[in-house]
């Protein structure tokens, strides 16, 4: 792939990015963060790879889909929340306040405390936020289901209506073959308006 800063030249770098990476070692790819960005993103890479490969297709209904996954994080928000408690029982201030770094040796060696959420904390609303977003498609497919069962019901009682009033109305027979073009088409102008 090739690395995506900007030259002096003004145009696009020449240069390979490094591996995993988006930049050349020039332009910033052998910094820590992005030697980490690239180990995140060629670790990803290999488990889709991986998936690709030894996963096979499952049969499933959609909407039984939708009710696992509703189920499964339901199930990750509830672990994530006992975390949170566990944390803020002990000590509140471990939720915002806490080490995010330690490093031996080098001039920037020590400890690092920072006021930045707590993962636990951070996997709870991420969990939190899926679970809501896989509720609401279930519930709309459930809505949609029913919308839909509602309208076929709608149809066969308007088809066994229609039928009954034909069978009193004793038509002759010419009278019965036009009833295939004019029912329908007086039902599509119904439904247009």
């Amino acid at each position: 792939m090739r690395c995506k800063a900007t030259a002096r030249s003004g145009e696009q770098c020449r240069r390979p990015s490094m591996k995993g990476g988006t930049v050349c070692a020039s332009h910033g790819g052998k910094s820590p963060q992005a030697k980490a960005a690239a180990a995140r993103r060629l670790a990803e890479q290999e488990a889709a790879k991986a998936v690709r490969l030894f996963a096979a297709p499952v049969d499933i209904d959609p909407a039984r889909a939708l009710v696992e996954l509703v189920q499964w994080t339901a199930g990750e928000v509830a672990y994530w929340r006992e975390q949170v408690r566990a944390l803020a029982g002990g000590n509140p201030e471990a939720l915002t306040w806490g080490i995010t770094r330690e490093k031996e040796g080098g001039e920037d060696h020590g400890t690092t405390l920072e006021a930045k959420p707590n993962v636990a904390y951070l996997m709870l609303t991420d969990a939190q936020d899926r679970l809501a977003k896989y509720a609401a498609a279930a519930l709309k497919a459930g809505v949609e289901e029913r919308r839909v069962k509602l309208a076929e019901d709608q149809g066969a009682l308007v088809a066994q209506v229609i039928r009954s009033i034909l069978d009193q109305l004793n038509l002759t027979s010419e009278q019965q073959a036009r009833v295939p073009e004019v029912v329908p088409a007086q039902l599509r102008l119904l439904t247009a308006s």
